[in-house]
C-alpha cells in the first residue's frame, strides 16, 4: 500500500496564482488537493481544474467567518448559529460539486465573555446539526485541534478534547483531522497520539516544528511516522499543509517515492 498525499494549494505553490496550482501539484505527481477556501471561485471553475488534471479534491474548510478579520471559524461562537447554517449550506453544494468527502468544520476562537461550558455546549449542538446535514450527502465532518502558539485563542486546542467530543456526540459522519504539527506543538508524543485515537482518525496533514517546513526539514522524523502510517493500514490522504522553505518544487524531495508510486 502506497500512501496518498495531497498538495495543500493553500500553502504550497504560492509563486502562482491559485488556480494555476492544481496543474502544478499534477506535474509533481499529487493525485488529491486540498486547500483552505474555495468560495472566491465557482465550483464548476474549480471542477475544471481537477478534472483536467486528474486530481481528487480530498478536504477544504468550512467558511471561517471573516477571516481577514481574525475570525478563524464559527461553530463555538454563541449568537452566530443562522451564520453558521448557511456556512453549512455553502460547504455542502461545493462539496457536492467538486466531489469532496471530508469537511473541516473549525471551530473558531475562545469567547472570555462567556462560561466555557455554554461555548462548549454551542460548539456541540453545530457538530450534531453538521454531521447530521453532511451525513445526507456522503460526507465526512472532520474537526482539528490547533495549536495556540500558531492561532492564540483558538477554542479546540487539544486532540483529547476533541475525541471527547466525537465520542459524546457519537455520529458516524463526524471524525477527528489529525494534524501531525498541530498534535506535536501542543500535545507531543505523536505516535503514542496516532495510535490511540486512529479509529477517529479521517484525514491527516503534515508539516514539521518549528518553523512549519517540509518534512524533511525540522524536528519531526518524518519518515518514522510515514513508516508507522504504512504499517498501521492508514488509508486516507495526507495533506502537505507546510510552509515550503523554498520554491515548493525544491521542497518535495522527501516526497518523491510517494509520488512516482501514487496510482
Amino acid at each position: 500500500m502506497s500512501l496518498k498525499f495531497a498538495a495543500n494549494l493553500s500553502f504550497l505553490y504560492q509563486e502562482i496564482p491559485f488556480l494555476d496550482r492544481f496543474e502544478a501539484a499534477a506535474q509533481d505527481g499529487f493525485k488529491g488537493v486540498e486547500y483552505l477556501f474555495p468560495y472566491e471561485f465557482e465550483p464548476a471553475e474549480i471542477k475544471k481544474r481537477l478534472d483536467d488534471n486528474g486530481l481528487t479534491q480530498a478536504l477544504f474548510n468550512l467558511s471561517a467567518g471573516v477571516f481577514e478579520k481574525g475570525e478563524r471559524g464559527l461553530a463555538s461562537l454563541t449568537g452566530r448559529e443562522a451564520e453558521f447554517q448557511t456556512s453549512l449550506d455553502q460547504a455542502i453544494e461545493y462539496a457536492n460539486a467538486l466531489g469532496c468527502s471530508r469537511l473541516h468544520v473549525m471551530a473558531g476562537l475562545r469567547d472570555t465573555t462567556i462560561a466555557a461550558e455554554t461555548q462548549l455546549a454551542v460548539y456541540r449542538n453545530n457538530l450534531r446539526t453538521a454531521a447530521a446535514a453532511f451525513a445526507e450527502s456522503g460526507i465526512t465532518a472532520l474537526i482539528e485541534p490547533i495549536n495556540i502558539q500558531d492561532m492564540p485563542g483558538y477554542f479546540l486546542d487539544s486532540t483529547g478534547m476533541a475525541a471527547k467530543l466525537i465520542e459524546e456526540i457519537n455520529h458516524p459522519n463526524l471524525r477527528l483531522q489529525f494534524d501531525i504539527y498541530h498534535v506535536q506543538r501542543t500535545d507531543g508524543d505523536i505516535v503514542r497520539q496516532y495510535k490511540k485515537f486512529a479509529p477517529l482518525i479521517q484525514h491527516i496533514q503534515i508539516a514539521n516544528p518549528p518553523n512549519r517546513y517540509e518534512p524533511d526539514n525540522g524536528e519531526i522524523n518524518y519518515p518514522y511516522i510515514f513508516d508507522l502510517l504504512e504499517a498501521e493500514g492508514y488509508k486516507g490522504w495526507i495533506g502537505c499543509e507546510y510552509k515550503p522553505s523554498s520554491t515548493t518544487r525544491e521542497t518535495l524531495g522527501w516526497a518523491q517515492k510517494f509520488l512516482n508510486k501514487a496510482s
